[in-house]
């Protein structure tokens, strides 16, 4: 950790802009941490924000204080991004606790950094931004106001942007990439992901966008093709038998209906994927079989079976990929206030095999379920 150390030492300071602490070593523990400076009296502090069971916790520390809280949290976690106003680090942990520190330098204009102790919150995509895509689908205005009533929609597009730029050390920038968004609707996150990768971080991307509505899928291609998006297509098609690519660096599915996010998460298994982001929908398989002596009065209650069953689906989705060698993470994708599907089952190919099979049978045959993912992986 003496490297990490030193790096700190001679960033944090007023030059630093943020740091962002991702890619937890155990589940439950921290799952996040930001770090931004501000200035108290006229004197420079740095506040750090851990993220742990879904709650915010703060800390207002010194620089010393908070190279030693930052070296403590990395013990918990395995990468760092930190941006100071000359150059971006990328620091990586191993397993075994090598430490690999990537430096590259800041290109254009010097970011100005806010020190205001209590600020507006920062979103990768600005109000006031000239977003071409959040124009026509209706989230801003043309002179790049956000359309009150679209602001959830707004913020969710930001957060799952944040999602995406914990992942960016995990593509390769000097190839292209092959995204696929299963299930992609009307597109909002598919036009972000081609926007905030290509656009503004450089990256060499294709992304392919599948849904089943034909005029859907006409609209979003006709708007991919105004914004000159050429590595940006969408198709019309059922997510179990897509067979258009070999090869996949990155699948995402949101909001996939029922069964057809298991379908998804099997091609993405199938293809090596490096980076599964899914956000699960409608739920009814697991519904249909869960029986338990020992819980049947509490599903009784067809409302909590209902949802005690989607939870399961998503544990074992989790676990079924930590079989195969991911590195598999259950987060909160919006506020619960925003809307009811709120989990993201975010997977990070680690090339090791998981040894929770039997945990996995042992829980399936206490539930009497057979979840499809579960099927399709055998």
């Amino acid at each position: 950790m003496e490297k990490i150390r030193t790096l700190l030492n001679e960033n944090l300071n007023i030059e630093f802009i943020s740091a962002v602490l991702s890619n937890p070593r155990v589940k439950g523990g921290v799952t996040k941490v930001k770090v931004r400076p501000l200035m108290k009296k006229d004197t420079l502090f740095f506040q750090i924000e851990t993220f742990r069971n879904n709650q915010a916790f703060h800390q207002n520390l010194d620089p010393k204080e908070a190279c030693e809280e930052i070296l403590r949290l990395m013990e918990e976690l395995k990468q760092m991004q930190l941006e100071t106003k000359k150059n971006l680090y990328t620091v990586l942990v191993s397993k075994k606790g090598t430490v690999t520190i990537k430096k590259k330098a800041q290109t254009g204009c010097v970011k100005e950094v806010d020190l205001s102790h209590n600020r507006k919150k920062r979103y990768l995509l600005e109000e006031g931004m000239q977003v071409p895509f959040l124009q026509d689908l209706g989230v801003m205005t043309k002179e790049g106001k956000i359309v009150h009533s679209r602001f959830d929609k707004f913020r969710q597009i930001n957060r799952f942007l944040e999602f995406i730029e914990d992942i960016l050390p995990e593509l390769e920038k000097d190839r292209e990439i092959t995204i696929l968004d299963f299930g992609c609707g009307k597109s909002y996150l598919t036009f972000a992901m081609y926007y905030y990768l290509h656009e503004l971080k450089g990256y060499d991307i294709r992304i392919i966008g599948l849904d089943l509505k034909a005029d859907v899928i006409r609209h979003c291609n006709e708007l991919s093709e105004k914004y000159g998006y050429e590595k940006l297509k969408f198709l019309e098609g059922n997510i179990a038998d897509y067979t258009g690519v070999d090869e996949v660096d990155m699948v995402v599915t949101l909001h996939a209906c029922d069964t057809a996010t298991d379908f998804a998460l099997a091609k993405a298994v199938g293809w090596n994927a490096k980076v599964i982001l899914s956000v699960p929908c409608c739920q009814h398989e697991v519904n249909g079989q869960i029986a338990s002596e020992v819980l049947k009065p509490v599903m009784k209650y067809g409302l909590i079976k209902e949802r005690f069953a989607a939870l399961v689906t998503d544990a074992l989705r989790a676990e079924y990929l930590e079989r195969e060698g991911y590195d598999a993470q259950i987060l909160e994708f919006i506020d619960m206030e925003h809307t009811p599907k709120n989990i993201l089952i975010r997977a990070v190919k680690t090339g090791r095999k998981g040894n929770n099979s039997n945990e996995i049978s042992a829980c399936e045959q206490a539930l009497h379920i057979s979840p499809m993912l579960g099927k399709l992986l055998k």
